[in-house]
C-alpha cells in the first residue's frame, strides 16, 4: 500500500512546527540569559569588592559604559573611611556594638557636655559614616552629642556585603541601644540617609526601636520601585529585570526584597518626624518620597522639599535650607546653655 500521502502530510506538519520549535529555543534562551544577567547584577549590587574604583554616577557614563554595566554589572569597592571626627576638630571615642546576628560594628561617638541630647547618624548605599562627619559637625555645634555608625561591609564593620538596608535594620538596633546606655535619660534622634533611612524605618517597625526623634533624607518608598528606577536611569526597560534582580538578590543575600517596603515601615512611626528631599533626585521620585512621609503615623511631621537637589548630600547641595530645617526640628528639646 502507498503511503506516500501520509509521509507527506507528516513532513509537512515537521516543517511547520520547525518554526516554533525554534522560536521557543531562542525564548528559553534568552530567558535563560536574563537570569544570569540578573544573578550577576544582584552579585555586584550587595557585595562590596576588596579593591576598584567607584563607579561614576549613571548620567555621566557613555553609552558603552552603560551597556557594559548593563551586561557585566557595576563593581561597587568597599567603602573605607578616610577621615575621622579628629580631622574636623572633634574629640571623640571609637566603640563597638554587635548586631543580634552577631554582626560586629564600628561607631564614633562624639560627645558634649552638657549636651541636648544624641543624634545617631546613619550613611546611605556604598558609603561609610566618614561621609556624615559635615552633618555631625554641624549638630555638635547645636549641643547634641553625636553616635556615627558603620552599616555591616562599611568602613571599619565586619563584612563585604550590603542588603540595601534589610538586614542593616539589626545594625540600627544595636546603635541604638548602644546610645542610649551612653547618656541614659537623654533624648535621642535617629538620622539617616537614603538606604539608611530605609533602615531606621524597619527597624523601628521590627526591631521595636523608639526613637524620641527622626530625620529622613531621600527615603525610597520599596526596594523594587528604587530597583526600577535604575533600569530606568540606564535607559533599560525595567521589566522584568527589576523583578529578576530582586528575585536573585534575596536568594544570594537571604532577604526578601518584595516585603522591604519602607512605606509599611513607616506605619509604626510615632515620634516627631523631618523628611528632607530633593525635586530632582531620579533614584527617588517626589511622590515617592511623599508616600513614604504620609504614611508615618505621627502626626508631627514635617516634609521640606530641596529645589534643584538631586540624590546628594543635602548639607552641602543646600547648606543655608539645610541647617535651617534641622534647627527648627531640633529646637524642641532644650538647650542646656539657655536654660
Amino acid at each position: 500500500m502507498d503511503d506516500s500521502p501520509s509521509r507527506m502530510r507528516r513532513a509537512l506538519r515537521s516543517v511547520h512546527r520547525r518554526p516554533f520549535v525554534s522560536l521557543g529555543i531562542v525564548g528559553l534562551s534568552g530567558l535563560l540569559l536574563l537570569n544570569v544577567l540578573a544573578y550577576a547584577h544582584a552579585g555586584a549590587m550587595t557585595s562590596f569588592a576588596r579593591e576598584g574604583a567607584a563607579p561614576g554616577r549613571i548620567e555621566t557614563l557613555s553609552r558603552a559604559q552603560k551597556a557594559r554595566a548593563l551586561l557585566l554589572g557595576v563593581t561597587v569597592p568597599r567603602p573605607f573611611n578616610q577621615r575621622t571626627p579628629a580631622d574636623l576638630e572633634l574629640e571623640y571615642q571609637a566603640l563597638t556594638c554587635t548586631a543580634r546576628d552577631g554582626t560586629s560594628l564600628e561607631t564614633w561617638h562624639v560627645p558634649i557636655e552638657p549636651s541636648r541630647g544624641t543624634v545617631v547618624l546613619f550613611h546611605g548605599y556604598a558609603a561609610s559614616k566618614a561621609a556624615l562627619l559635615p552633618e555631625a559637625r554641624e549638630l555638635h555645634a547645636l549641643g547634641f552629642a553625636c553616635l556615627l555608625v558603620d552599616f555591616r561591609g562599611s568602613g571599619g564593620s565586619a563584612g563585604n556585603e550590603t542588603t540595601l538596608g534589610f538586614h542593616e535594620a539589626q545594625d540600627v538596633a544595636a546603635a541604638a541601644q548602644l546610645a542610649r546606655s551612653l547618656a541614659p535619660g537623654r533624648p535621642l534622634v535617629l538620622l539617616a540617609s537614603s538606604m539608611g533611612a530605609a533602615a531606621v524605618l524597619r527597624a523601628i517597625h521590627t526591631e521595636g526601636v523608639l526613637p524620641d526623634g527622626l530625620v529622613l533624607e531621600a527615603p525610597f518608598d520599596r526596594l523594587l520601585t528604587t530597583v526600577e528606577n535604575r533600569f530606568d536611569r540606564m535607559g533599560a526597560p525595567s521589566f522584568p529585570a527589576a523583578h529578576l534582580l530582586l528575585f536573585w538578590g534575596g536568594v544570594q543575600r537571604r532577604i526578601d526584597g518584595y516585603s522591604h517596603d519602607p512605606v509599611a515601615y513607616a506605619r509604626a512611626v510615632t515620634c516627631p518626624t523631618l523628611l528632607l528631599h530633593g525635586d530632582a533626585d531620579p533614584n527617588v521620585t517626589v511622590p515617592q518620597a511623599r508616600s513614604v512621609f504620609e504614611a508615618l503615623a505621627t502626626t508631627d511631621k514635617a516634609f521640606v522639599l530641596l529645589p534643584g537637589v538631586a540624590h546628594e548630600d543635602y548639607l552641602a547641595a543646600r547648606p543655608d535650607e539645610w541647617r535651617a530645617a534641622m534647627r527648627r526640628f531640633l529646637r524642641r528639646w532644650s538647650d542646656p546653655h539657655r536654660e
